[in-house]
């Protein structure tokens, strides 16, 4: 049936400008622009002083990261805007192999949200970790055959393209053989070394925190995701790029984002309307939102309200709050005056619900697991960066009479990683600045890429109770004060997300965010995500692994002690 949208004024992604205009959609189609009427349409809605816009994309996020199923996430997002996602499952891929991906194609089917697969590029991320699973370019040939693949993941490994590894050449050989698009990820690589990286295919990248090294970027051809998540908040620095002539290359992604920040503050919605508030054009982020990610992607007919483009489109009651009322996907409503209309949810097949629900192999944890043997007394620490996934080496001196090393009045603590998916009995553990927090200890299931155990504390005894903790419920996240958890987030399905409804996993994450507080985390500081990140050694500088620290810059395994 076809559906008119009277009386509103459309935001033309292709010149920036507003033309008052009706919209006639054609089922999945938008079939004219203009001055349709009433008598060519089966329905009318009346959108007078409304405007009519493409829905959003979100052109990177890892929908594990909001530890929603991709029906949750549907629920949540597509109210606030957001159409369609390209999503890389590296992080359910990296615990449970191919069958992860399959199992996010299976529980993303028929949703009223278009979710585009990257095949994840890096399992694991670099050879220093240790992940479930090793995923060579055999394994992920046969997959670019799904319509919804569009390419290539995040190349995290970005030494071994330089160094011309092998597989990772192989990867990105298919990629390019098939007419696939190559994601990037290479923080703070720059002049030859980037030159390099970029002629081996990669087309964006979506780690960039400067504005100079944006634009070094977009001066040689990629495009720039514009990030703003719940660790990683880079707009602030990056609005410079709302600007011409760099605008038209950049897109909008939120890369990992909680599910508390997507009920509260919202989706791609949320990054237009902070770039709003600090100045910027609402027209030029809903055209990074839309079309620009399009482009980026080769999506055809898709990002624009203009004849045989998609049906993709929202109706705003303001353009410069991004105040959704409508959506339509597919020309069908699936949003009315903001309430999501319901959808049934995909069925999952057995065998890989049944991959997914067992994934941890390891034995319980006892306080002398976290005993640091005192060998000298300078040694390297993780420094955390507020806001950035970016961390720095510092070099510490150690009062070993104090607490085996930990050192409250100078912010010292303790940090761990343990191998969880093969039994190996692996671990790491060092110490780490600038978490702020003065008793208890946290643990998590979640820990990029390669999802082991993550514990972060101030004494060994709390740091055993959390982990202990987050194995007996399968995955998840957990406080701990004292021995008694005092907040705990189930996380079964890989350790990584959870088959409850978005608002009741939102009601726990806001719990386990305050519990972290009580331990004397700074308001503001989200220890949960930003510690997953430290155990990721393709982010400089230094990263914390199952087998010991290691200096990104250098990519080589280095002493806690210097």
């Amino acid at each position: 049936m076809k559906t008119l949208l009277a009386g509103g004024t459309v935001v033309n992604v292709f010149t920036g400008e507003l033309e008052r205009a009706n919209v006639l959609l054609d089922g999945p189609i938008i079939a004219g622009v203009g001055d349709y009427t009433a008598d060519e349409a089966g329905a009318v809605e009346d959108v007078t002083g409304k405007v009519i816009c493409p829905g959003f994309i979100d052109g990177h996020m890892h929908i594990e990261s909001t530890m929603l199923l991709p029906a949750e996430l549907a629920r949540v997002s597509v109210p606030h805007g957001t159409t369609a996602i390209v999503a890389d499952p590296h992080e359910i891929t990296n615990v449970c192999g191919v069958s992860g991906v399959s199992f996010m194609l299976d529980a993303s089917e028929g949703i009223p949200l278009t979710v585009y697969i990257m095949l994840p590029s890096c399992v694991p991320a670099t050879p220093f970790d240790e992940a479930g699973v090793e995923l060579g370019a055999k394994q992920l040939r046969p997959m670019y055959v799904h319509p919804r693949v569009l390419g290539l993941a995040e190349m995290m490994n970005y030494p071994g393209v330089l160094a011309g590894d092998p597989d990772v050449m192989q990867k990105l050989a298919d990629a390019k053989r098939l007419g696939k698009v190559i994601d990037g990820h290479a923080p703070l690589l720059s002049g030859k070394a980037l030159d390099r990286y970029i002629a081996a295919g990669v087309s964006d990248d979506h780690e960039c925190s400067s504005f100079e090294e944006a634009r070094e970027r977009i001066r040689k051809g990629q495009w720039l995701m514009i990030r703003q998540g719940t660790a990683a908040r880079n707009l602030s620095e990056l609005l410079p790029l709302f600007d011409e002539p760099y605008a038209q290359r950049c897109l909008l992604v939120t890369d990992d984002r909680h599910p508390a920040d997507l009920i509260a503050e919202g989706h791609i919605d949320n990054i237009i309307r902070r770039a709003v508030q600090a100045g910027k054009s609402a027209i030029t982020g809903i055209q990074m939102a839309t079309l620009r990610a399009a482009q980026c992607y080769g999506l055809r007919g898709v990002g624009a309200v203009a004849p045989g483009y998609a049906a993709d489109v929202l109706v705003l009651d303001d353009l410069d709050t991004v105040a959704v009322r409508d959506v339509y996907r597919a020309g069908n409503k699936v949003v009315e005056d903001g309430r999501m209309l319901p959808f049934e949810t995909p069925r999952v097949r057995e065998h890989l619900w049944k991959a997914a629900r067992n994934s941890f192999y390891m034995e319980l944890l006892r306080a002398e697991d976290f005993f640091i043997e005192p060998k000298g007394e300078r040694c390297r620490a993780i420094r955390l960066i507020e806001d950035q996934l970016l961390t720095q080496e510092e070099i510490v001196r150690i009062d070993w009479t104090k607490n085996n090393g930990v050192d409250l009045e100078r912010d010292l603590l303790k940090i761990a990683v343990v191998e969880r998916h093969l039994h190996t009995g692996h671990r790491g553990v060092g110490f780490i600045c600038g978490a702020g927090m003065k008793r208890g200890a946290i643990a998590s299931s979640v820990s990029h890429d390669s999802h082991n155990l993550i514990v972060m504390g101030t004494n060994d005894t709390d740091m055993a109770a959390a982990g202990n903790h987050v194995l007996h419920m399968g995955g998840g996240c957990a406080v701990v004060e004292n021995g008694q958890v005092i907040a705990a987030m189930p996380l079964p399905i890989a350790g990584l997300m959870s088959a409850k409804p978005a608002a009741e996993v939102a009601r726990e994450n806001e719990a386990l965010r305050a519990a972290v507080h009580t331990l004397g985390v700074p308001q503001g500081t989200e220890l949960f995500m930003t510690m997953a990140f430290v155990s990721l050694p393709v982010i400089p500088a230094l990263k914390m692994t199952t087998q010991g620290l290691v200096d990104v810059n250098r990519q080589r395994r280095v002493s806690l002690y210097v």
